[in-house]
């Protein structure tokens, strides 16, 4: 009986559900905004976060991106093959190797904004005003943790 008492939270309320539903469905309309481009949210996401913090290493991006290592690897390796994305060699030290967004990176990017001005607008119909701010805040807010004073 109390184990039927919990699945039914789980159902009703689950933040892990809720969030995972809200990621898809936004997934989904960034995903056939960007599609003509060649370009899925995924990578997009990656191009912005490579663009703010360039030059930076796979390392950095994957811990400012909260990302585990073997999905933005598999990302990356796709990024470097389409020519988005290269290391730079004069940067390199030792075992580092920073990312920077190459000429067609950043081509792409700067091609693609109608695309996600597009989802944007879709999403924020969605999800309403108040839903942006929410999500917003709490990303902001794991992206850029206050400090203890």
């Amino acid at each position: 009986m109390m184990c039927d008492e919990v699945i039914g939270e789980m159902v009703n309320s689950c933040m892990l559900m809720r969030t995972r539903l809200i990621s898809r469905v936004l997934t989904n309309i960034y995903d056939e905004e960007l599609r003509p481009f060649g370009i899925n949210s995924a990578q997009f996401a990656l191009l912005v976060v490579i663009s703010k913090l360039a030059p930076a290493t796979a390392a950095e991006i994957g811990r400012f991106h909260h990302q585990d290592k073997s999905t933005l690897t598999r990302n990356l390796k796709l990024m470097f093959a389409e020519g988005w994305i290269e290391e730079d060699a004069a940067l390199a030290s030792g075992r580092s190797r920073p990312i920077v967004l190459t000429q067609a990176g950043d081509h792409l990017l700067h091609a693609v904004s109608p695309a996600w001005k597009a989802g944007q607008a879709r999403a924020s119909a969605l999800i309403g005003e108040a839903g942006a701010d929410v999500i917003t805040n709490v990303a902001n807010g794991i992206l850029y943790p206050r400090k203890a004073s």
